[in-house]
């Protein structure tokens, strides 16, 4: 990505305030504290979510007959309740649950939301087990009209979501993807990245070769041009969507090393429980 060096007088103050965000992490200097907080308040904000919670969980049977998958207990808390937790932390406030399987369950715990301070509301998808692709598109007269975030329910991370929407607008692609790095890439969509771009997106690759270890985290920042893409054999995003855009060069990935779970397999569960 391309900058410019300026010159800026700040008021002291302000300088000590700036330095004591310099964590060497994530904020590595003076310079990119003030680009970060700069982002924030200029760039345009998205100010709608939608969360995909239809899933039957079909890999936590007996359990998932009895509870939808997004409320599964981690220490106390429904899965779900800790991405709308962090959505809050960020100031997002308008919600969509995209919700299937046990839906009336996810309803009847979060409600409207005021218990969080949100605003929720409820999409009903029009039949159960219709991949990733098609409860977007059903929700498009919702969203067609400024970039939103899109959010996979059994995901669990820590991710700071106002800097992923910053990084969104700075590549204008249709879609940037946070990406997680892990050990065993092949259960994910594994992608290649050249600087920001991914120049290929693996859905599970079998071919154990697989250099990359930037996986899919199930978090998205989608432009509603998105939405131009969707034809009506389309099911999965990342099958039917995702390769196209990387033919046009039109989709980013944004690594993130925070805490992240895929909140797929009982195996993982376990792990969360864990730590």
């Amino acid at each position: 990505m391309k900058r410019q060096r300026i010159t800026i007088t700040l008021k002291k103050d302000i300088i000590e305030l700036l330095d004591k965000q310099v964590d060497k992490e994530k904020l590595r200097n003076r310079s990119q504290a003030i680009e970060y907080f700069l982002g924030h308040s200029l760039f345009q904000r998205a100010t709608k979510v939608l969360i995909l919670a239809g899933g039957q969980g079909v890999n936590f049977r007996p359990l998932t007959y009895e509870i939808p998958k997004a409320l599964i207990p981690i220490k106390g808390k429904p899965l779900l309740e800790y991405t709308l937790e962090n959505l809050k932390k960020f100031q997002f406030s308008e919600i969509y649950i995209s919700v299937g399987h046990l839906g009336k369950k996810i309803k009847e715990y979060f409600s409207d939301g005021r218990k969080w301070g949100l605003e929720i509301s409820y999409l009903e998808q029009a039949k159960s087990d219709l991949g990733t692709a098609k409860p977007v598109f059903e929700a498009r007269k919702i969203f067609e009209q400024e970039p939103f975030l899109l959010i996979y329910g059994d995901v669990l991370a820590e991710i700071d979501f106002q800097d992923l929407l910053n990084f969104h607008y700075l590549q204008k692609g249709i879609v940037t993807v946070a990406l997680a790095s892990v050990e065993k890439p092949s259960n994910w969509g594994v992608v290649k990245l050249k600087g920001n771009l991914i120049t290929e997106f693996l859905e599970k690759p079998k071919d154990k070769k697989i250099k990359s270890h930037l996986v899919n985290a199930g978090i998205f920042v989608c432009e509603p041009a998105i939405f131009n893409y969707f034809k009506k054999n389309t099911i999965s995003l990342e099958k039917d969507i995702f390769p196209k855009l990387v033919s046009e060069k039109k989709l980013y990935g944004y690594p993130f090393e925070d805490n992240w779970y895929d909140i797929s397999t009982p195996q993982v569960y376990e792990e969360v429980l864990r730590n």
